[in-house]
């Protein structure tokens, strides 16, 4: 069992760092987040205090995740997001944190003015109960009570120091948006916390999520300790809508909190480490390859030092996915043939109307061009006298086996289907036309721009190389699909690595996180790139960014 969201001294919580550890200890948790208001202060204490223990031969000690959470604004409502495996020493976080801490504090110092000003003697020095404690509002309700200036925490808010009291101080917000991307900036794994504490519609809910996720938010609080279960199932299904981490936590904050405890909230919750497990796999990299020219020698085989290399890829809980122009049915033969089998693999097929599951060839995306726009590019292409074929989901379908078709066939092994009409044979439309000339490059882009002329708003126009023009349907690319793995996998793009080396790669490489270019790659892709390769496809130049970047 684990938590995920917790708080100590630092912030609003009752107890110490350490007092956190022995808590979770004596509950049986096998990990916890230190999730402080908009400090990581007492990371570094629970750490060392836990990392102590074990070396006192301690058994069972909670693994201690490093943890933040932040208090954003939208649009006058709080709403807080939490960032998991932080790098505190990253230096846009710890400028931010800098930056935070000292607007809170000018805040904090106006609201004691004005709790003097209506005849309350408080000091801010007072409520620093420690030198790194984060002062929030929590502290002058303690404070108050104590003093006995009202007789509940519930009515220092109310009277005093609850929004639009007369002692109420607002203080800078970042958006919500700016969290998530200070939290990957840190290489750590956003999280909507407690969304169900908004009391947002359900469409503005949604809203809200999915703004979010285009910014980069991988998880969200799915269990919580106040949730019923209604709450928790419709917190699920935006989770699998939006392809995002399920998270939870009981917020504990100590007495603070009354009531809710470490690990089980109220005595009904449970996060299995499973959870855990999920999001650590979600901090990996993903490896997306094009294959001709990039991970493919020359003879389109892969050697034995490049199979192996993969296999520790994989093995090390990192993920491969193909990207390549050829249709799947192609692929696959690849890799039954050279036993290119990896856990969780994906394919990217058709330069990306088509992405699957390698192992299942369960569909997770595809779009294909309707047969009536097919039989409008195979017009151009008869026009202008230039090879046009496409596909179903197994066979070639075009209209005579000429010396380009032969040509294409060398590589791409499928069966040929003669027909007079490519849109009635396709009924179902296809994933892509392939425009074919081995001379005539100039030719090709005549037939590009005069396909895009008369037919732009339903298609998309990419070299694979100086012979083969490719047709796609309208907002297919590799980079696209990049992007859509990465979402389907809850990764952040920040962790993605894609390789090519031709024209149609340009776009996944651009959106990567980080873009490879092969040595023997075109200059326009090298242009694209953030590294390139010392040797090229033919002498197995991947490897040297996968043992860098994927042990």
């Amino acid at each position: 069992m684990i938590d995920l969201h917790v708080h100590s001294t630092y912030s609003d919580g009752t107890l110490t760092p350490k007092e956190l550890v022995d808590l979770a200890r004596a509950k049986k948790l096998s990990a916890f987040a230190l999730t402080d208001h908009d400090t990581t202060e007492g990371l570094d204490e629970a750490i060392s205090y836990a990392e102590k223990l074990k070396a006192e031969g301690i058994k069972d000690v909670p693994r201690v995740i490093k943890g933040i959470e932040l208090s954003t604004d939208l649009n006058g409502k709080d709403v807080h997001i939490v960032g998991l495996f932080i790098d505190t020493e990253s230096m846009a976080f710890k400028k931010y944190i800098k930056d935070f801490v000292d607007a809170r504090e000018n805040r904090n110092i106006k609201m004691c003015q004005k709790l003097n000003e209506h005849g309350i003697g408080i000091t801010y020095e007072e409520l620093k109960t420690h030198p790194d404690t984060i002062v929030t509002r929590a502290h002058f309700a303690a404070w108050l009570l104590e003093h006995g200036f009202v007789k509940s925490k519930w009515e220092a808010f109310d009277k005093y120091i609850g929004n639009g009291k007369p002692c109420y101080v607002s203080r800078e917000k970042v958006t919500p948006e700016k969290a998530v991307e200070l939290i990957l900036a840190a290489d750590g794994v956003p999280i909507l916390a407690h969304p169900i504490l908004y009391k947002l519609s359900a469409s503005k809910l949604d809203d809200l999520v999915n703004m979010l996720k285009e910014k980069g938010l991988m998880g969200i609080e799915a269990l919580y300790s106040t949730y019923s279960l209604d709450d928790e199932r419709k917190i699920r299904r935006l989770a699998n809508k939006y392809h995002l981490l399920l998270s939870g936590g009981s917020d504990f904050h100590g007495t603070n909190k009354e009531n809710i405890d470490l690990g089980t909230g109220y005595g009904h919750l449970y996060i299995d480490d499973s959870i855990l497990s999920d999001i650590e796999k979600a901090r990996k990299n993903i490896f997306i390859t094009d294959l001709d020219g990039t991970l493919f020698l020359n003879d389109s085989t892969i050697s034995d030092d490049m199979r192996n290399a993969l296999d520790r890829l994989t093995k090390n809980g990192h993920r491969f996915v193909i990207a390549s122009g050829r249709p799947l049915s192609s692929i696959t033969e690849r890799i039954v043939l050279l036993d290119m089998h990896f856990d969780n693999m994906y394919i990217i097929s058709n330069n990306g109307s088509l992405i699957t599951e390698a192992g299942t060839g369960k569909k997770i995306f595809e779009r294909k061009i309707a047969p009536d726009i097919i039989n409008k590019i195979a017009d151009i292409c008869k026009e202008k006298k230039v090879h046009v074929h496409s596909y179903s989901e197994t066979e070639i379908v075009g209209y005579d086996k000429d010396d380009e078709f032969e040509y294409y066939h060398t590589r791409i092994h499928m069966p040929f289907v003669k027909v007079k009409d490519l849109g009635e044979y396709l009924k179902d439309g296809a994933y892509k036309v392939q425009i074919i000339s081995l001379d005539n490059y100039e030719l090709l882009k005549e037939v590009e721009e005069e396909i895009l002329c008369k037919l732009g708003d339903e298609v998309e126009a990419v070299f694979s190389n100086s012979r083969y023009l490719e047709i796609l349907p309208k907002g297919i690319g590799k980079g696209i699909s990049v992007k859509r793995v990465a979402s389907l996998l809850s990764m952040p793009m920040s962790h993605t690595f894609a390789a090519g080396d031709a024209e149609n790669d340009i776009s996944m490489i651009k959106a990567a996180g980080t873009g490879i270019a092969m040595a023997n790659a075109t200059d326009e892709v090298k242009a694209a790139a953030d590294i390139i390769t010392q040797k090229t496809n033919n002498e197995d130049g991947l490897i040297e960014i996968i043992d860098k970047y994927f042990s």
